[in-house]
Formats: structure tokens, C-alpha cells, sequence
């Protein structure tokens, strides 16, 4: 397989990723998730993307599509980057294994669908908080424990923000 075949082969619909991760299963492989709008790609994504790959066998990111984005009100400009190039950049990585869009407001549904073995978000959120009204509440962590997983967080690189690049090249 060519590199783009290798890319292009970590993309999947939701029926393509429930067939991937059948298999991974069949080999007792633990799934690890986790999700982001991912829109400039800088060090402090990798360092997450590697600590969460790292939870488990096989690392699955869900990329928010561009509407989902606009509705999480990150900024008029954003996205930056289109869903697609999101998509690819993340499957570019070697520790992602695959890589989905979803168009929902939260992953839930997706979560629910993959059933992952761990749930990884960023230590701006509590692995601990059960009530979803909570900021720091992870969308999904009651599926997951339910279904006898784990829900982990991960603490972020400091200075390092899709924000803090954006707000950089507004002012050069």
C-alpha cells in the first residue's frame, strides 16, 4: 500500500469503523477514544494523541465536522481547516489508528455505537464528574464505566492552544 492508501484506509463511516474495531476485538486489542475539533494541529495535540495512544492498542479520533465546530462557538473563523484536511492530518499520524467525523453536538452517539475500552479527554475535564449539566463532565464516561471501562483524562501541554496560534497570526 502506497503512504495515501494507508491514510486513506484509517477514514471510516461508522458501519467501516464497527467493522474494524469487530476485528481488533477478535484479537483481544484494548480501543482507546477520544475526540476533537483538532483544527491546528500543533505540539500540544501530539502530546495528547500520544499519551491517549498510549492508554491502549488501538487509538480512535472522532473530528468534529465543521458544522459541529461552528455550533461550539470557537470563533467565527472557525474552523480553520476543513473537516476533510482535519480527517487526514489525524490519520497521518502513525499512533491514530482510525479516525471518524461526527455532526452531533457530542459524540455520545458514537461512543455508544464503538463501546471503547477508554475514554480519554483532557484534564480540563473530570473523570469523576457524573452529572452531565457539569462543564467538566465528559460526554459518554457513564456509557463507558457501565460498560465496565475506563474514563481517563490527560493533562495539556501549557501554552500550547489552537487559540494561542490563532490570536499569534492576527497579530504578526
Amino acid at each position: 500500500m502506497t503512504h495515501e492508501e494507508v491514510i486513506q484506509s484509517k477514514i471510516h463511516t461508522l458501519q467501516s469503523l464497527q467493522r474494524q474495531i469487530a476485528i481488533w476485538r477478535l484479537h483481544s486489542k484494548k480501543i482507546v477514544f477520544t475526540n476533537g475539533c483538532f483544527d491546528l494541529v500543533h505540539r500540544g495535540h501530539i502530546d495528547y494523541l500520544t499519551k491517549a495512544a498510549d492508554c491502549g492498542d488501538y487509538l480512535v479520533v472522532a473530528v468534529n465536522s465543521d458544522d459541529s465546530v461552528k455550533r461550539l462557538n470557537k470563533g467565527e473563523n472557525r474552523p480553520i481547516q476543513d473537516e476533510n484536511s482535519r480527517t487526514i492530518i489525524m490519520a497521518s499520524l502513525h499512533f491514530v489508528s482510525a479516525v471518524i467525523i461526527f455532526n452531533e453536538d457530542t459524540p455520545l452517539e458514537l461512543i455508544q455505537h464503538i463501546e471503547p475500552d477508554v475514554l480519554v479527554k483532557g484534564a480540563d475535564y473530570d473523570s469523576t464528574e457524573t452529572n452531565p449539566q457539569s462543564k467538566k463532565y465528559i460526554v459518554g464516561s457513564d456509557f463507558v464505566r457501565q460498560q465496565d471501562g475506563e474514563v481517563k483524562t490527560i493533562a495539556y501541554l501549557e501554552g500550547f492552544s489552537t487559540s494561542n496560534i490563532e490570536q499569534k497570526i492576527k497579530h504578526t
